[in-house]
């Protein structure tokens, strides 16, 4: 058989960025059983003595995920922050108009910065601009990150934390151009009143870095337009904008599936060309950055949830349960994030537990990793160091939403303090393997040390908590170097983790 052949080339030289950790970010939101049932549930057998459990504890910190996103999401339009400090018994329960559900409040900003203390994390804090604005803004920025002294902050200490949260990186809002969005507002309206936010959450806090709303997806009819004029109202206020992007396979068209990160790609090139236009446009020496802060597979749920009755706590919803190909796509958007470190600096998979997420747990009973567990872990463990820019030569297809779609998606990451060289690789050939030759001649001394594969022979394969291991990685990889070039056969439609060292 004469297999397909790609080529890399790799040079330390070759950068692209520095990675900015925080690019393998992720999302908790009040919403399904994220919180209730998820990272919280007193009485479980493994809840510690705040009612949080373990074992998904121990499954996030596998992940290295340095800054999760709270608390919404569509949640926080409608949320009252102050409902969620102060004594548990004293909060009141809500109608949660965004996911039609009941929030009883159990879990609020406090307690959730000692869980994401517990899991070596950092809060990404969100403001609601939705039903409140300015004031409630600075409130919950001087609640959280002013020392003592003043009326919030001293509030804080009476709740029995002296100490400040010191929360760094904050969203103005969520999904703001989306007319399902509480508070839905034009571009020019929440340009004002993101603009006017930023302004006095960074007098209470002048550290704080601050990311606008971008489209909530680029099919957005308002997408571009609104960027610029969000922008346009922002740019000296704010150090990021967002994007949101979510792929499904209704069709069930693997080959056009597992290509959509091209889109993703796409997207990403026309919010940094929007970011450099108002740069230009305002005579500014400042980037704006980009948070992909909501990014994954999402459509399996779609029906179930549709039938679901309102006003219930902690429902079962948006519980994809997992394919590998969906695997398979997730590998190559985080590799497209990866060729894009010089822009893309925060990034947050949505969501962490039973909600769109790669950790799953049953009430009372086991949590397990679902099958897009595995990319995302290793990109987080691994993908530490300097993106480098990798010259690529790939063999293409066609499929029914794109052409020229390479089989080979591959990025590498460098990492000087370890001297560890790291390439991910999909092949997307659902057919045959794919040979790879990378040349690595300029990592002198440089030895495989692992060649991790995660590979099925069912597209749709799944892990259940029945079957917790049907889809998982192994290091039986055929990774070999040789004269300065690594020689490998990439099996058929798998994605690929080549770990070098000295």
């Amino acid at each position: 058989m004469n297999l397909k052949k790609a080529k890399m080339i790799l040079d330390k030289d070759f950068k692209i960025a520095q990675i900015d950790k925080r690019i393998y970010g992720s999302f908790i939101e009040h919403l399904g059983r994220a919180v209730y049932e998820g990272i919280y549930e007193p009485g479980h057998p493994l809840a510690d003595d705040q009612g949080f459990r373990k074992d998904v504890i121990s499954l996030v910190k596998e992940l290295n995920v340095p800054i999760i996103r709270y608390p919404g999401g569509n949640f926080v339009s409608g949320y009252n922050w102050e409902d969620g400090v102060g004594p548990k018994a004293d909060r009141p329960r809500r109608l949660e108009l965004a996911w039609r559900t009941v929030e009883i409040n159990e879990v609020g900003t406090n307690e959730f910065a000692d869980w994401a203390k517990k899991v070596d994390s950092e809060v990404n804090m969100a403001v609601n601009l939705g039903t409140r604005g300015i004031d409630a803004a600075r409130n919950l920025v001087e609640y959280c990150n002013h020392p003592s002294g003043s009326y919030w902050s001293d509030l804080r200490i009476s709740h029995g934390y002296k100490n400040p949260h010191k929360f760094q990186t904050w969203c103005l809002g969520n999904e703001m151009d989306g007319p399902w969005q509480i508070g839905h507002k034009t571009a020019v309206e929440y340009g004002r009143i993101a603009s006017e936010a930023a302004k006095v959450m960074k007098w209470v806090d002048p550290t704080i870095e601050l990311v606008a709303c971008g489209s909530s997806s680029s099919s957005m009819p308002t997408f571009a337009d609104w960027e610029a004029t969000v922008l346009d109202h922002t740019y000296d206020q704010v150090e990021y904008i967002s994007l949101h992007q979510y792929y499904g396979n209704r069709d069930h068209d693997t080959a056009n599936f597992v290509a959509r990160s091209l889109d993703m790609d796409a997207f990403i090139r026309s919010v940094t060309a929007i970011c450099d236009y108002v740069k230009a446009k305002k005579r500014s020496k400042k980037n704006i950055n980009l948070s992909f802060d909501e990014w994954n597979v999402w459509y399996h749920s779609n029906e179930a949830d549709r039938k679901m009755d309102p006003w219930q706590i902690a429902p079962h919803q948006l519980e994809d349960v997992y394919t590998f190909e969906d695997a398979i796509l997730v590998g190559c958007m985080l590799i497209t994030m990866l060729k894009h470190a010089d822009r893309v600096k925060i990034a947050c998979m949505a969501q962490l537990v039973n909600v769109i997420a790669p950790i799953m747990t049953d009430r009372g009973g086991a949590a397990w990793k679902q099958t897009i567990f595995y990319p995302y872990m290793h990109a987080s463990v691994f993908g530490r160091g300097t993106a480098l820019n990798s010259i690529i030569s790939s063999p293409l297809y066609d499929s029914k939403d794109f052409t020229d779609v390479p089989y080979l998606e591959s990025t590498a990451v460098y990492n000087e303090e370890t001297d560890e060289l790291t390439i991910f690789a999909v092949n997307r050939d659902l057919e045959e393997p794919l040979l790879l030759e990378c040349d690595v001649r300029n990592f002198e001394g440089y030895r495989v040390i692992e060649h991790i594969v995660l590979e099925h022979n069912d597209a749709k394969a799944r892990n259940t908590i029945s079957n917790p291991a049907n889809v998982i990685p192994h290091n039986r990889g055929n990774a070999e170097i040789k004269d300065g070039y690594i020689q490998s056969t990439l099996s058929k439609f798998s994605w690929n983790v080549i770990r070098l060292s000295k």
